[in-house]
C-alpha cells in the first residue's frame, strides 16, 4: 500500500509540507530511478561519485572524458552528461580514490570537482562548516567565476558557490585545515572586499555592545569575559563595538552570557545578539551609501568640466577668462585637467584596483573596459594639452569624456545596487516576521509563577515558556501550554483562514496571534524554526545557478577580449582608411585629425560594451522568482529545479494523501465467520497497532470507538489519556510482527498467524476468498473504496472497507494541468478497481495500479526514456507549504513565467551589445553622419545592466493563476 512521502514541518505543525520532484531525462538525472542501482553498487562494495566537469562544449568532449575515466584502474562505469556538465562514476574504493577520478578528467584537458554528498557510502563530515561571506566589488559573471575559482583551490575548501545578485558566497570548509579569516584574506587578495556574515558553527555567536566607548570599557569587558565559565575564546572589536564569542553550550547559554555582561558591568555595557540578516541589510545600505557618495563627488567635479566645454564658449565674458594663459597653459585647460584628474584617480580609484586584480589573476571584467576607455581618453587629452602648451597649436581635448564616463558608470552601479537590493525583498519580509523581543515567563524552582521579563527573541532557548499577547507575533515554534486563541498563519503558509489554537496545539514562529493570550513552550528556536528553514531554503535557491546561466558564464569569459579586439580593429580600420583617403576630409572636423577621429570610435566601442547585463540576466530573475514563490507558499530548492519545471511533460500523483485528503476512515466491516464483530475488530486492531501506515491508524480509531463510544469524557486531554490506557488493556499481545510494503502486515496472535492486507497478501499465503466476500469486495472497489482483507489461522474471516475522500480541488487541478499541456498520471499500490474509480472521478486517464513502492521508479523511467521531464508529487525539489494541489500549477506557471523573463533578459542584453557595438564603431556614420561620443556610450552601458535588473523586478508583479483562467471558464 503505497503512501506519499512527506517532509514534516519543524515545530510540530499538524499539516505537512508537500514536496514535488522534477526528474530529468532518463540517464541524466538522479531520482527514484537510480536509487535501486545505487543500493546494489553499495552492496557490491562500489562507490558512486558525481563530478562536475568544466570545459566540455560538444559530444566529442563527453566521449573524451568517458574514455579517460574508463581507462582508469578501479573505475567500473562512467556516464557523462554534456547538458549538466556532470560525470556519474562508479568505482572500487580499494583500487581508486576520488582524487584519481579528478586527475583522470584533468589529464583529459578539463576541470573537475567532486560534488558534495555524492558518494553514497561517505556521509558528510561532521567537522565541515558552512560559512556565508559577503563579497563586495563583483560586477559581472567573470568576477563570480574568478572568486569561485580561487576559493575552490584553497586547501580545506570542499565547496564554494558565489552569487552575483546577492553579493554573497557560500563556502563549505574544514576548520581544521583552513579558517574563515584565511578565506576572507584569499577573497581580498583577489581584489574584492570580504566579510563573514554567518556560520553553521553552533557554539559561536557575534554580540553587539552598547556602551563600549573607551579603553576602560574594553578592559572591563575583557575582565568579565575572562571570568565567565564556559567561554572558550573571545575576540573584541572595539571599533565596531562587537565581540565574537566561542562557548560551550553545555556549560553556559548565550542568554546567560548576555545577562552576565550586563550584571557584572552594573548596566554600563549591554550586549545583544547580532542578527545576520539585519547585518546583511546594513551592509547593503552601506554599499549603496558608498556608491552614492562616489556618484555625488563625481557629479560635483564633472559638471563644471562639462559646463566649461559645452556652455562657456557661448558666454563671451566667461570664455575670455578661460582662454587667458597661466604660463604656457590656458586657465580653462588647467581647471579641466585638475578636476578630471581627481575624478579619474580618486573617484575612479576603485576601477583601477578592481581591473588590476582581475588581470593579475588572468581574468577580465567590466572594470577593465572602463579603465581602458577612460585612461585612453585622459592620456590623449593630457598629451593634447601639453602639445598645445608648447607648440601653440591646440588639438581638441576630451577631458569631459573621461569624467562623464566615470560619472555615468557610477550612476548605473548605484541604480543597480538599489535594484538588486529589491530582488531580495522576499527574504527581508520573511526576516521581519520574527519579532525583535519576547516575553519570558519566569518561574521558581517549584514551578510557581515568579514574573515576566522582556528578552531579545534571538536569546530564546528550547523549553522557555513565553507569553504572547493578542495582536503580537509568536516568537518561536512551540506548543501551547495555556490559553485559547486564533492565529493567522497566512504570512508563512499562505492559508488565509485563521486557525484555532488551544492547549497542545503547535504554533509557528512569526505568525500573528489574533484575539487571546497564549502561553507557549518553545520547541524550536534559531535555525530550527519553520520560518528559518523557509528563509534558508530561499537563500539556497537564490545562491544556486540555473543551467541556462552557463551560457552567460561562457560569454563572460570571452567577452572582454573580443571587445578589446573589436576596439583595436575599429581604430585601425578608421585610421588606415583616413590615411589612405578612403573617406572625405569633411568627415573630420577642422580642429581634429584622423588619429583623434579614429580614437573616439575605438573608445566608444570599449565603453559601450556591457558584460554585466548578461551576467545579471539569470540570477536576478531566479532571485526574484524564488522570493515570489515563497510568498505564494511554493519553495524552490534551486535554479536547476526552477528551470526544469517549465519543461514538465508528465506529473505523477500518488493516490493516498496526494489526490486524497490522507484522512482514511473505515466505512464498512463485514465478518464472514462465526466471530463476533467486536472480537474481529480487536484482532485486526491488535495486528495493525505496530504499523505506521495511515490505513492502520484508521482501523485503530474505528475499533477504539466501536468499543469505547460514550464511555469517555469530552475533555480532549482526558480522552487522550484514557485512550492510551485503554489501548494497553484491550489490545492483544502480538509476536513476530512484519510489515510487507505494498501488501499489508502479518504477525502472530495467540500463536496463530493473522494476515491483514490486500488480495496479493491473502492469495500468496494460500487463503481462499469466498465468492460472497469476493462479490462484496468488488462492489466496494467499484465505489472507490479500498478493501482490507483479514485471514486468521489460514482461514478468511472478514474484510473492511476504507475510504479516503478526494481533495476538493483535485479534479479541477487535473483539468488545469491538461490545459497547460501536462499529462497527469496516477500511480498507486491500491487495486485496479479502486484506482480506476478514483481516476475516473477526477479525470485521469493513465493509471498504474498495484505498483509496489520500488516499482514506482520503473514507472518514472518508462516516461523518461523518450527524454520527457517527469514531475512527481512526493519528492523534494519543490516544497509546497500548503497541502493544496493548486500550488503544483503555481510552481509550473512560475517557472514558465520566470524563464520567459530570463529569455527576454538575454535577448535584450545580446541585442544591446550586437546593435550598440557596431553603432559605437561608426557603422552608421558613412550613411547618417551619426557618431556616438564616448560619454554617451558610457551612459548607454550604465543603463543597460540597470534595465535588465528592472526587467527581472517585473516578476514581483506575478500573481498565481486562477483555476478559472487556466480552464478558460467565465464565471458570471
Amino acid at each position: 500500500m503505497a503512501h506519499l512521502q512527506l517532509t514534516a514541518v519543524a515545530g510540530g505543525r499538524d499539516d505537512d509540507m508537500e514536496e514535488v520532484a522534477l526528474l530529468g531525462s532518463y540517464g541524466e538525472a538522479e531520482g527514484p530511478s537510480s536509487r535501486k542501482g545505487e543500493e546494489e553498487e553499495e552492496e557490491a562494495g562500489m562507490r558512486r561519485a558525481q563530478v562536475r566537469v568544466t570545459g566540455m562544449t560538444c559530444s566529442a568532449c563527453t566521449g573524451a572524458v568517458e574514455a579517460a575515466l574508463s581507462a582508469r584502474r578501479g573505475v567500473r562505469s562512467a556516464a557523462v552528461s554534456l547538458l549538466q556538465n556532470r560525470a556519474h562514476v562508479v568505482f572500487d574504493p580499494a583500487l581508486a580514490k576520488e582524487e584519481d577520478i579528478v586527475e583522470a578528467i584533468e589529464d583529459a584537458g578539463f576541470e573537475a570537482e567532486i560534488l558534495p554528498d555524492s558518494a553514497v557510502s561517505q556521509p558528510k563530515s561532521q567537522k565541515a562548516l558552512s560559512g556565508q561571506f559577503r563579497i563586495g566589488g563583483m560586477t559581472c559573471a567573470a568576477c563570480v567565476n574568478s572568486v569561485e575559482g580561487i576559493l575552490k583551490k584553497l586547501p580545506g575548501v570542499n565547496r564554494a558557490v558565489v552569487a552575483l545578485a546577492t553579493s554573497l558566497g557560500e563556502v563549505e570548509y574544514d576548520p581544521t585545515a583552513i579558517s574563515k579569516d584565511d578565506i576572507v584574506q584569499a577573497i581580498e587578495d583577489a581584489g574584492f572586499e570580504a566579510a563573514l556574515v554567518q556560520s553553521s558553527e553552533q557554539d559561536k555567536a557575534l554580540l553587539g555592545l552598547i556602551g563600549l566607548h573607551t579603553e576602560r570599557d574594553v578592559n572591563l569587558l575583557y575582565d568579565i569575559l575572562r571570568k565567565t565559565e564556559g567561554l572558550r575564546q573571545f575576540d573584541v572589536n572595539s571599533v565596531r563595538a562587537e565581540v565574537e564569542i566561542t562557548f560551550d553550550p553545555e556549560v553556559v547559554g548565550l542568554r546567560s552570557v548576555v545577562d552576565i555582561i550586563e550584571m557584572e558591568s552594573s548596566g554600563r555595557l549591554k550586549a545583544h545578539v547580532q542578527n545576520p540578516y539585519v547585518r546583511s541589510s546594513s551592509n547593503d545600505a552601506q554599499e549603496a551609501s558608498k556608491m552614492l557618495h562616489l556618484l555625488r563627488s563625481s557629479l560635483f567635479l564633472s559638471i563644471p568640466v562639462f559646463f566649461m566645454r559645452m556652455v562657456c564658449p557661448h558666454i563671451s565674458f566667461i570664455n575670455s577668462i578661460l582662454l587667458m594663459h597661466c604660463g604656457p597653459f590656458r586657465i580653462g585647460d588647467l581647471l579641466k585637467w585638475m578636476l578630471v584628474s581627481v575624478v579619474q584617480f580618486v573617484v575612479g580609484k576603485r576601477f583601477y584596483i578592481a581591473a588590476y586584480r582581475a588581470l593579475r589573476h588572468g581574468s577580465t571584467n567590466m572594470d577593465v573596459l572602463v579603465v581602458l576607455g577612460t585612461t585612453a581618453t585622459y592620456v590623449y587629452s593630457v598629451c593634447a594639452l601639453l602639445y598645445g602648451a608648447f607648440t601653440g597649436f591646440h588639438p581638441p581635448m576630451y577631458f569631459e569624456t573621461s569624467a562623464m564616463i566615470i560619472t555615468f558608470v557610477l550612476l548605473g552601479k548605484y541604480l543597480e545596487v538599489l535594484a538588486k537590493g529589491r530582488t531580495s525583498d522576499a527574504i527581508k519580509k520573511l526576516v521581519e516576521l520574527v519579532p525583535a523581543t519576547a516575553i519570558l515567563l519566569l518561574k521558581y524552582k517549584d514551578g510557581k509563577y515568579a514574573g515576566e521579563k522582556e528578552i531579545d527573541a534571538l536569546l530564546i532557548q528550547p523549553g522557555d515558556v513565553l507569553k504572547v499577547l493578542p495582536g503580537s507575533k509568536i516568537p518561536a515554534d512551540g506548543i501551547v501550554t495555556w490559553g485559547t486563541s486564533h492565529v493567522d498563519e497566512s504570512m508563512v503558509t499562505g492559508e488565509s483562514a485563521s486557525i484555532c489554537k488551544e492547549v497542545s496545539s503547535s504554533v509557528i514562529g512569526g505568525t500573528m496571534n489574533l484575539n487571546g493570550i497564549l502561553h507557549i513552550q518553545a520547541a524550536k528556536v534559531g535555525s530550527g524554526t519553520v520560518l528559518s528553514q523557509i528563509i534558508s531554503l530561499v537563500e539556497t535557491a537564490q545562491m544556486s545557478k540555473a543551467p541556462i546561466q552557463k551560457f552567460a558564464d561562457y560569454v563572460a569569459g570571452i567577452f572582454v577580449p573580443i571587445v578589446i579586439t573589436l576596439s583595436l580593429l575599429t581604430f585601425c580600420t578608421w585610421f588606415v582608411c583616413g590615411t589612405l583617403g578612403a573617406y572625405p576630409n569633411s568627415w573630420v572636423s577642422e580642429t581634429s585629425n584622423c588619429f583623434v577621429f579614429s580614437l573616439m570610435f575605438s573608445i566608444s566601442v570599449v565603453v559601450i560594451a556591457c558584460p554585466c547585463a548578461l551576467g545579471l540576466a539569470t540570477p536576478t530573475a531566479v532571485m526574484v522568482a524564488t522570493g515570489v514563490g515563497a510568498n505564494h507558499g511554493v519553495l524552490v530548492k534551486g535554479g536547476d529545479a526552477l528551470e526544469r519545471a517549465q519543461n514538465v511533460n508528465y506529473i505523477i500523483f500518488d493516490k493516498t494523501g496526494t489526490l486524497t485528503q490522507g484522512k482514511a476512515t473505515v466505512t464498512t466491516t463485514k465478518v464472514f465467520s462465526g466471530m463476533d464483530v467486536g472480537d474481529f475488530l480487536t484482532l485486526v486492531a491488535s495486528a495493525e497497532a505496530s504499523s505506521e501506515h495511515p490505513l492502520a491508524k484508521a482501523i485503530l480509531d474505528y475499533a477504539f470507538h466501536f468499543h469505547f463510544f460514550g464511555k469517555l469524557s469530552s475533555s480532549k486531554d482526558d480522552v487522550k489519556k484514557r485512550k492510551e490506557d485503554a489501548f494497553s488493556q484491550w489490545l492483544l499481545e502480538v509476536a513476530d510482527f512484519s510489515a510487507l510494503p505494498g501488501k499489508g502486515v502479518q504477525c502472530l496472535i495467540n500463536g496463530k498467524m493473522i494476515l491483514v492486507g490486500n488480495r496479493a497478501l491473502i492469495s500468496e499465503n494460500g487463503v481462499n476468498i469466498p465468492e460472497e466476500a469476493e462479490s462484496f469486495l468488488v462492489d466496494m472497489e467499484l465505489s472507490a473504496k479500498t478493501g482490507i482483507l483479514v485471514a486468521y489461522d489460514g482461514d478468511f474471516i472478514g474484510l473492511m472497507g476504507v475510504t479516503d475522500p478526494l481533495k476538493r480541488e483535485a479534479a479541477v487541478v487535473i483539468q488545469g494541468l491538461k490545459k497547460m499541456g501536462i499529462y497527469p498520471v496516477m500511480v498507486t499500490g491500491d487495486n485496479w478497481r479502486t484506482a480506476l474509480a478514483v481516476a475516473k472521478e477526477i479525470g485521469i486517464e493513465d493509471v498504474r495500479a498495484e505498483v509496489m513502492p520500488a516499482g514506482k521508479a520503473d514507472v518514472i523511467r518508462s516516461f523518461q526514456k523518450d527524454g520527457s521531464v517527469v514531475a512527481m508529487v512526493g519528492e523534494a525539489d519543490y516544497v509546497l507549504v500548503r497541502n493544496n494541489l493548486e500550488d503544483v500549477i503555481t510552481a509550473i506557471d512560475l517557472s514558465r513565467k520566470t524563464f520567459s523573463r530570463i529569455r527576454w533578459n538575454y535577448f535584450f542584453a545580446m541585442a544591446y551589445n550586437i546593435v550598440a557595438i557596431p553603432v559605437a564603431a561608426g557603422a552608421l556614420f558613412p550613411f547618417t553622419g551619426l557618431q556616438m561620443p564616448p560619454w554617451l556610450a558610457g551612459a548607454c552601458m550604465a543603463f543597460s545592466s540597470v534595465s535588465v535588473v528592472c526587467s527581472s523586478l517585473l516578476l514581483r508583479r506575478y500573481r498565481k493563476p486562477r483555476l478559472t483562467t487556466v480552464l478558460q471558464i467565465t464565471v458570471e
